[in-house]
């Protein structure tokens, strides 16, 4: 991975990152992701591939915690992420591919309302 493509991806990971705080989502944080990712070089398909590869292996864990986190440091969430990408295994990949569809029922109106936003803005 690039210097540039980390930094472009950093701070797409931090906007996912919202997506796995134990805290409700308002209007406000879903238009700030919406803007994120509009501003990178991403489109939507590869920023989900992105969250489930990436994002979900490092912080599913909060979600299982009933006191999860409220806000993650930005240098040790990228530590954390490319430490995974570095590491994982095939079959670290396929438990991810398995378990990453349960998560994504949870989330799956948060997504629904980025993507909304997300179209708006970029039409």
């Amino acid at each position: 991975m690039t210097e540039k493509n980390l930094e472009e991806r950093k701070l797409i990971w931090v906007a996912l990152s919202e997506l796995y705080l134990d805290i409700e989502l308002q209007e406000s944080d879903l238009r700030y992701m919406a803007r994120i990712f509009l501003e990178s070089p991403f489109d939507l398909n590869k920023i989900k591939l992105i969250d489930r590869d990436e994002v979900f292996p490092v912080l599913f864990s909060n979600l299982l915690n009933p006191t999860g986190e409220w806000g993650f440091n930005e240098k040790r969430l990228a530590e954390s992420i490319v430490s995974w990408m570095e590491k994982r295994s095939k079959l670290d990949i396929l438990a991810v591919h398995c378990v990453y569809p349960l998560y994504s029922r949870v989330n799956r109106s948060y997504w629904k309302k980025i993507e909304k936003v997300y179209n708006q803005a970029d039409g």
